[in-house]
């Protein structure tokens, strides 16, 4: 079991209708860029770079350095967290 301190992190972390959405796109394409995220969302580039730098820093994403790319994937919390999310 988590502390409620570890628990607030992952909660805040996600607390942003942006950060959600962040997540249900890196779920559906494991590996994804920064820049398919911001043109699927229709969202500026800088501002989803800081919604993943937040996710990430939550232990809600992993980061993957591919050259000049950075991919994106769901951290094993991450998963679990988008588990609880689509039965709440």
């Amino acid at each position: 079991m988590k502390t409620p301190k570890q628990l607030e992190r992952y909660f805040k972390g996600a607390a942003n209708h942006r950060r959600i959405a962040i997540l249900f796109a890196v779920e559906k394409n494991d590996g994804i860029a920064l820049e398919r995220i911001a043109d699927g969302l229709g969202a500026n580039f800088k501002t989803i770079s800081q919604h993943t730098r937040s996710l990430v820093y939550a232990g809600l994403l992993n980061k993957t350095y591919r050259g000049r790319r950075v991919a994106h994937a769901l951290s094993p919390y991450g998963r679990s967290f988008l588990k609880f999310m689509k039965t709440f």
